[in-house]
């Protein structure tokens, strides 16, 4: 299944492995030639925590290196593409405009004013919906365009199981990168010419979705997670699935185990192939495994399903680091994610969150400004936006009417019981950014991390901690997106062979991770200044004066 999915479509790199285990060296005192980073989607502290002495493949080994307990993917819109954007340019949304998923550009000359965060939104015919993809709103540059400007001959490779995963970490000057797209891996490099690890990888991939699936064996600890539980509004009760589906259903082999098995598949292929981390110059290859999100977001984070789910990545990661150690490449790898989550109410107040609960639908922006609307006599929507997070006000208001409708929209959330906080516009300018450790920040500087003058919105929406903001459960049942420890929390660990084990309790940030590996890099030149610092103490990196 999963393994095999792996095994087959790195069948050539596995046929260059010696037939004996490798014996694992000392740890190497030139940088290595090949840097890994892996983002797993929505791979919160918590879960890592629990699971990690369960673990006994690739996520054991890397705990076995320098593991930071305390991440932080510290701002406050904990989505994927924000998080993702933060690991390799060193910088928070604020400095690097990577907002959220998706922010409203009310002055877009098209019809659609929301605007996706890996689109170019200037080419005709994109929609935030169906888009051109394109890294034109990330600012500055990530670790592997550093890398290519020291180093001509390096090479910046992505592979993520979702395009805005490759595309915030690849930045603007990928020699590949390669993205599920709902049916295959398909390139986000208009031109790029597809290696034959690509078809390989695919083709095993279609043979796979074209079969049914048998449920996956369980073990005793999963077992015991796996109660039913039924959600309002949702067509099945989630909790004690094993990830069965018939054949031809892509949608459910994207939230299941063997998704993350198909891009660590190609991810070896193109090792192979490429011939990473093999050349004069040393080489990046950043992997966005998305399975875990998914699998949280459909069934939860506290059943039998995301057991599974983590457990299978644990032998699948296992088997990708085999290859790799017996291909005989000097590697090194960092590993974290790009924000956390949260299980679903249902199951949370089972375990005694008795606030835990669903966005009160009423909450909606649309709703709301019907009602300030209503109120104000004003015409238009008033409001655009979600239940939280960033909301705009219509700029079709006069002047004075805007400030009208800016007073009551947030008089009006800021009395609604699910609300913890609403921060202006205004606000959130006259806040510094933080400076203090991640686990210290107060809620507006958690929000201000994220603030960016150009594509924010006119205030921002905190809901209480508990509360799930998803209004329809119809597909979703559990997300992130929060400025709450569960959603910001994720592990950060750095591995090469023969790093002694230590395991630190500092708050750290995912910010830090892109100026610690430039100093295992040495000598790269210099590095602009980011909002992250080099993590000291790391076996193989020498931190530079500050």
């Amino acid at each position: 299944m999963v393994r095999n999915i792996l095994i087959a479509a790195a069948a050539a790199l596995s046929a260059t492995a010696a037939a004996s285990p490798p014996v694992m060296p000392p740890a190497p005192a030139a940088p290595p030639k090949l840097l890994l980073v892996i983002s797993v989607d929505m791979l919160s502290a918590d879960l890592f925590d629990e699971y990690r002495p369960h673990f006994t493949g690739g996520l054991a080994r890397l705990a076995r290196g320098t593991l930071f307990r305390n991440g932080y993917q510290s701002h406050a819109a904990t989505e994927t593409c924000p998080g993702h954007s933060t690991i390799l340019t060193g910088n928070r949304p604020a400095r690097n405009g990577i907002v959220a998923n998706h922010w409203t550009d009310q002055s877009a000359a098209r019809e659609d004013k929301s605007i996706y965060c890996a689109e170019d939104e200037r080419v005709p015919g994109s929609t935030s919906r169906k888009y051109t993809l394109s890294p034109v709103h990330l600012r500055g540059p990530t670790l592997g365009e550093l890398m290519k400007r020291d180093w001509p001959q390096a090479r910046n490779v992505a592979v993520g199981g979702k395009d805005r995963s490759a595309i915030m970490m690849s930045g603007h000057r990928a020699d590949q990168a390669w993205y599920w797209d709902g049916k295959a891996f398909a390139t986000a490099i208009e031109g790029a010419v597809p290696p034959a690890s690509v078809a390989a990888t695919n083709a095993a991939v279609s043979a796979a979705i074209a079969s049914p699936r048998e449920p996956l064996s369980s073990t005793p600890f999963c077992a015991a997670k796996a109660q039913p539980i039924s959600i309002v509004g949702h067509s099945a009760p989630v909790g004690a699935g094993a990830f069965a589906r018939a054949a031809g259903d892509s949608s459910r082999f994207r939230a299941s185990p063997e998704f993350d098995g198909a891009t660590l598949a190609l991810s070896a292929g193109l090792i192979q192939e490429m011939k990473l981390g093999q050349g004069p110059a040393p080489d990046l290859l950043s992997i966005g495994l998305a399975a875990t999100d998914f699998v949280g977001h459909s069934y939860g984070l506290g059943g039998q399903e995301m057991c599974l789910q983590l457990l299978s990545l644990d032998r699948d990661l296992g088997d990708f680091f085999a290859l790799l150690d017996r291909s005989g490449i000097d590697y090194a790898v960092a590993l974290t994610a790009d924000h956390g989550g949260e299980d679903i109410p249902e199951r949370l107040r089972l375990k005694g969150i008795v606030n835990a609960q669903r966005v009160d639908a009423n909450l909606a922006a649309p709703t709301v400004g019907k009602l300030v609307a209503s109120k104000l006599g004003l015409s238009g929507p008033v409001l655009i936006g979600d239940v939280s997070g960033d909301i705009y006000l219509d700029r079709a208001l006069a002047p004075a009417n805007r400030a009208r409708a800016l007073a009551e929209a947030v008089r009006t959330y800021r009395a609604h019981p699910q609300v913890a906080a609403v921060f202006t516009s205004d606000e959130l300018k006259r806040t510094a950014l933080p400076v203090a450790a991640p686990d210290k920040w107060s809620l507006i500087e958690r929000v201000r991390a994220s603030f960016d003058a150009e594509r924010s919105g006119d205030f921002y929406v905190v809901l209480n901690q508990h509360v799930t903001p998803i209004v329809n459960v119809a597909a979703y049942v559990a997300t992130h997106g929060t400025p709450w420890d569960y959603d910001r929390r994720v592990p950060i660990l750095f591995w090469r062979p023969g790093m002694a084990p230590v395991t630190r309790e500092e708050a750290v940030e995912t910010v830090d991770i892109m100026p610690t590996l430039s100093a295992m890099l040495r000598p790269l030149g210099a590095a602009p200044d980011t909002d992250g610092k080099c993590l000291s103490g790391i076996q193989g990196v020498v931190c530079p004066r500050r």
